[in-house]
C-alpha cells in the first residue's frame, strides 16, 4: 500500500493571516492564532489513531438508513505510515448490510470563547477512484454539541455543524448547520446548507470559524471555508438567542467518518467499488483561538 504524498507548502496568505506549513501534515501556524489542540497521524503503518485523542465508535448505529457497520479493525481505520489517517470502506458479507467502515470522535470538546475567533480545521483527501464507482459513499468532517454526547439534549436541538460532507464522489463540498426548526430541520432534516465546487479530489483544507469578537450575540457569525474561501455564513440575528447559544456558545466535539448508503447519497450499487480508492484520508485536525 502506498500513502499519498504532497509538496510542502510555502508561506502564503489565507483570509488575511500568514499560513505556514512546517512539515507535511503538521497543523499549520497562523499569525494571530494560538493552537489549542491538534492531532496528527504520525506513527507505524497499520496502527490505530491515538485513543488519548480519539474515541473509536463501533457497531451498527442505525442512523440515516446507512448500511455500514463501524469497526476498530485496521482494515477500516489505520495510520498510513506517511503521517495520515485512512478511513477505508469494505464490503463484508458477515455484516447486516454488507459493509464496514470507521468513525472516530474527539475525546475533547471545545467551547467558542467570547471575544475571540475559534477555528476548527482539517486537511482531507479522497481516494482516487472515479466518482462513477462511489455511489453510496458519504464521508464527513463534522461536530456535535457535547450536550448530545452527555444525553442532556437530543438531536437536532442540541446543535450539529457539518464542516464538510461529500456525496457519491461528486466534487462538491457541503457545509450544514442543524438545530431544529430554526435550521430547517422540521422537514427532511435538511438543515441550513451551502456548497462549494471542489477543484479536484486532492488535498484541501476545510474549516469552520465561530467569530464572537463583536460582543453582541446577534452580530456573531459561524463561517465555513474551503482552502480559505468562505462559502457559508450564519449570523446570530437569524436565530433565537437560545438556538444561537446552542450553535455558537456551547462545547462541540469533532467527528470523522465515512458512511455507506443512507437517506442522502442513496444505496451503493453494482458499480460501487470498495477499498483504498474510495477512502477518506486525513492529514491533521486542529483547533485554534485568536
Amino acid at each position: 500500500m502506498t500513502s499519498c504524498t504532497r509538496n510542502i507548502l510555502t508561506a502564503l496568505s489565507v483570509a488575511g493571516a500568514l499560513h505556514t506549513v512546517a512539515a507535511q501534515y503538521d497543523a499549520p501556524t497562523y499569525s494571530g492564532y494560538t493552537l489549542l489542540w491538534s492531532a496528527d497521524f504520525s506513527g507505524t503503518a497499520g496502527a490505530l489513531p491515538s485513543t488519548s485523542n480519539w474515541n473509536i465508535r463501533t457497531g451498527y448505529l442505525g442512523v440515516n438508513d446507512e448500511w455500514e457497520e463501524y469497526t476498530s479493525s485496521n482494515a477500516n481505520l489505520q495510520l498510513s505510515g506517511g503521517s495520515t489517517l485512512q478511513i477505508v470502506p469494505w464490503t463484508n458479507s458477515a455484516t447486516e448490510y454488507g459493509w464496514t467502515s470507521a468513525r472516530i470522535e474527539s475525546v475533547d470538546s471545545w467551547t467558542p470563547a467570547s471575544g475571540v475567533v475559534t477555528r476548527v480545521e482539517a486537511e482531507i483527501d479522497f481516494g482516487t477512484n472515479a466518482a462513477s464507482t462511489k455511489q453510496g459513499y458519504w464521508p464527513a468532517f463534522w461536530m456535535l454539541a457535547e450536550s448530545y454526547r452527555t444525553g442532556a439534549e437530543t438531536w437536532p436541538e442540541c446543535g450539529e455543524l457539518d464542516i464538510l460532507e461529500m456525496i457519491d464522489g461528486v466534487l462538491t463540498g457541503y457545509g450544514t448547520a442543524h438545530c431544529g426548526d430554526d435550521c430547517n430541520d422540521d422537514d427532511d432534516d435538511e438543515g441550513l446548507q451551502s456548497s462549494i465546487a471542489v477543484p479536484n479530489d486532492s488535498w484541501h483544507t476545510w474549516r469552520l470559524e465561530w467569530d464572537r469578537t463583536s460582543g453582541n450575540w446577534e452580530t456573531e457569525t459561524i463561517k465555513w471555508y474551503m482552502d480559505g474561501e468562505a462559502f457559508q455564513t450564519l449570523t446570530g440575528s437569524e436565530f433565537s438567542e437560545a438556538v444561537w447559544t446552542n450553535l455558537a456558545h456551547s462545547p462541540y466535539y469533532v467527528i470523522l467518518n465515512l458512511a455507506v448508503g443512507g437517506s442522502w447519497p442513496g444505496d451503493p450499487n453494482s458499480a460501487t467499488v470498495d477499498g483504498y480508492g474510495a477512502m477518506m484520508e486525513i492529514g491533521y485536525v486542529a483547533v485554534y483561538q485568536s
